[in-house]
């Protein structure tokens, strides 16, 4: 049996409590190390659960692994990875890779030049039933167009990123949510070409996307919408009729501990991921675009 990938996870919020922690556990041909974040006690307390070392020095941790797995805000995860990358880390990155395009692309061309592998964890993307549609969607052809609303509440009780702050900003749905939106269209309809963007009330963000089969597609996002007004559907149109999105049924822990034995086959191999740190900047480049344009139509 090949010796297992030794990884170390960063942050000690939500998602790392209920979906990298546990998805590290489980993941084949990983040995998850330890547990480093901003505050000792709550590192300590997520180490605890997951029977593992917690750090207080992130260099401490960086020389005890081979891969870092992040569940922080994207501005710190993009210089703490940027970090890594620089010692030869493997990389498991949240979307979005980072906040600002000048960091994604620093953070892609330290993990290009060192070698590395990386891949962006996009729910959808490691959940079997959802990439089995993905298939079948690209395998049938002949898609016109698509659409995507995602309208989640921060305010729905037992909502465990309610105390998010980034989050909570203006233009946090298109960011948090927005990215989900962007793979998923992507995977359906192929590459995003163009982007335009309109704001609503509060951080409501339409998106009007042009793919490079010629479809068009249309997504609209917010974190603010009253817990009764919550909804979620994605659908693709075309020459053979309509087709939704199904619902992921696999715990989103089961969907990272898939990525992380991804990105170990991806570091063995030297192939790169399809939804790598190139894909990551992309989305960080189209998310940016969007931006400028809701700022610039105040």
């Amino acid at each position: 049996m090949e010796d297992t990938m030794r990884f170390g996870l960063v942050g000690t919020g939500p998602w790392a409590k209920l979906t990298h922690g546990p998805g590290l556990k489980t993941a084949e041909g990983v040995e998850l190390v330890g547990v480093w974040g901003r505050d000792e006690s709550k590192a300590q307390a997520l180490a605890t659960d997951l029977e593992v070392a917690a750090y207080s020095d992130y260099a401490a941790l960086l020389s005890d692994v081979d891969a870092l797995a992040f569940a922080v805000p994207p501005r710190v995860q993009a210089s703490m990875a940027l970090e890594a990358a620089a010692v030869g880390k493997h990389l498991l990155l949240d979307k979005p890779v980072a906040d600002s395009l000048d960091d994604a692309r620093a953070l892609a061309d330290e993990v290009n030049g060192e070698g590395i592998a990386s891949v962006v964890f996009f729910t959808g993307r490691f959940q079997p039933e959802t990439r089995a549609f993905f298939d079948q969607i690209q395998t049938t052809g002949g898609w016109k167009g698509g659409w995507t609303r995602m309208l989640a509440s921060l305010d729905e009780p037992g909502n465990p990123f309610s105390e998010s702050p980034w989050r909570r900003e203006q233009r946090g749905a298109l960011w948090d949510i927005g990215p989900h939106a962007l793979s998923n269209l992507s995977a359906l309809l192929g590459p995003i070409t163009d982007i335009r963007a309109v704001g609503g009330a509060g951080d409501l963000v339409h998106l009007v996307l042009t793919h490079e089969s010629g479809a068009t597609s249309t997504a609209s996002l917010s974190l603010s919408a009253p817990p009764e007004g919550i909804n979620f559907e994605t659908g693709v149109w075309g020459e053979t009729g309509t087709a939704l999105l199904p619902a992921g049924d696999t715990p989103a822990a089961d969907a990272f501990a898939l990525a992380a034995t991804e990105l170990v086959a991806a570091a063995e191999s030297g192939d790169t991921h399809p939804v790598d740190i190139a894909f990551g900047t992309r989305v960080v480049e189209l998310l940016a675009t969007a931006e400028a344009q809701l700022s610039a139509g105040r």
